[in-house]
């Protein structure tokens, strides 16, 4: 242990935020600033889970709440590892990685993850941009953090600089070790939206016991943390809580109708070239609906967007379990909601138009389980847990529900959708 390090992390935090959550999260002045940014403050105005307030009303918590708990953590989980003989660390890696935490959302779409699956950069590497401009790159320097350290935390698609004077196999090192503590089984980032999320839903499922978690955590080079078995069922309860959430929460089958509504407009919108993918960048939630809004009179799908905001949102019409070998590729989702609409209305009588259904595929979901268990020295997929592979794969089966969402209740006939099914294959 270096004791600078530790005294680093412990003295200077002399600036309060109160979190409903965690209590007072302190920081440092230099830090402090960072949240009183313009990119910070757009977080501010980004509901961490979209239209999740259309079901649990309390879900109006944003981005900008979440990134100031995933620092609380990241600066709690640096100390506890700090007493327990870490890798060689510098104060310069120490305060990139809690920029990083804090800053980690500051390219994130707006309206939750409406926006994922579309052609667009991700938002790791828009974060990296960002903090690598003005005016983020001085504050973040102010720090004592490094902006291209922060940002390859951050961004591990990131390549490091080599005429950066001071990076060398120990950057190398520390880069590693920081990235495998911000993504992982038990990062900060999971640790606080599982229980944010959960709290301001009003659920139970996604508490967490964090001091217990930490006090099981051990510093490792390479792997970043390993737990011993005591750990064990804080990792199960993070696997079953994640899929709680997901089944209760995130995949609800209203969220998954006013995301997929969203999702449509938009894919509609890039194709056409309505709107171009720069545009939807760097926007809060207000931007994107005023952005779609203005843009209605070219493109009739961009009325799905309206009717989100106004809550009026499609009906679930048919659902049914999906395993890998159907098409969930996005670009091809069109072409099936055209050819579903066109046999109901044959089979019907309807006349049907082509923006009346929709059909949502969630995008692939995965349960961390890479964390090495020390004293029964193995992984945790092999150890004493309950939560062997096939248990988190069930897991993952179970959430792979497609949802045929229309404009108004349809009674789809079983043998058509038996068809469609088949078709899909």
């Amino acid at each position: 242990m270096e004791f600078p390090i530790l005294t680093g992390l412990q003295h200077g935090f002399s600036v309060p935020v109160r979190d409903p959550l965690w209590g007072h999260v302190y920081f440092t002045p230099a830090l402090a600033a960072l949240t009183e940014s313009l990119p910070f403050i757009r977080l501010s105005r980004i509901m961490q889970l979209g239209p999740a307030y259309c079901v649990y009303p309390g879900a109006t918590h944003t981005r900008a709440s979440h990134s100031i708990g995933v620092y609380h953590l990241a600066r709690r989980l640096l100390i506890n590892l700090c007493e327990k003989n870490p890798p060689q660390l510098s104060l310069r890696g120490v305060f990139s990685f809690l920029c990083a935490a804090l800053l980690h959302d500051l390219g994130h779409f707006p309206y939750a993850h409406s926006l994922k699956e579309l052609a667009l950069e991700d938002h790791e590497s828009l974060s990296a941009k960002m903090i690598l401009s003005e005016p983020l790159k001085s504050l973040v320097g102010n720090t004592g953090a490094d902006p291209e350290l922060t940002a390859a935390i951050i961004n591990k698609k990131a390549k490091k600089n080599e005429g950066t004077p001071y990076w060398n196999e120990q950057t190398d090192s520390e880069l590693h070790f920081f990235r495998q503590l911000l993504s992982g089984v038990l990062d900060p980032d999971k640790l606080d939206y599982l229980n944010r999320d959960a709290y301001y839903c009003g659920v139970p499922y996604g508490a967490q016991d964090v001091d217990f978690i930490y006090s099981r955590l051990f510093p490792h080079p390479r792997r970043g943390v390993e737990i011993d078995s005591r750990g064990i069922p804080s990792v199960e309860s993070i696997l079953f809580s994640k899929y709680l959430m997901y089944r209760s929460v995130y995949w609800h089958r209203q969220l998954r109708s006013a995301t997929a509504m969203i999702k449509k407009a938009l894919l509609e919108g890039l194709e056409q070239g309505c709107i171009r993918a720069e545009e939807l960048y760097n926007l809060d939630d207000q931007g994107l609906f005023s952005l779609i809004a203005a843009k209605e009179k070219e493109l009739s799908v961009f009325s799905l967007a309206r009717k989100v905001k106004e809550g009026k949102l499609y009906i679930e019409s048919a659902s049914f379990f999906y395993n890998d070998q159907y098409i969930i590729d996005i670009s091809k989702r069109k072409a099936q909601e055209t050819a579903l609409t066109e046999e109901i209305n044959k089979v019907s009588g309807k006349k049907l138009s082509a923006d009346t259904i929709i059909i949502d595929i969630p995008e692939p979901v995965s349960f961390e389980t890479d964390l090495f268990v020390r004293d029964e020295n193995c992984n945790f997929g092999e150890s004493s847990s309950v939560f062997k592979r096939s248990a988190v794969e069930a897991f993952v089966q179970s959430l792979r529900k497609l949802r045929i969402f229309s404009a108004e209740a349809l009674d789809i006939p079983k043998g058509l959708l038996q068809d469609y099914k088949n078709w899909l294959h």
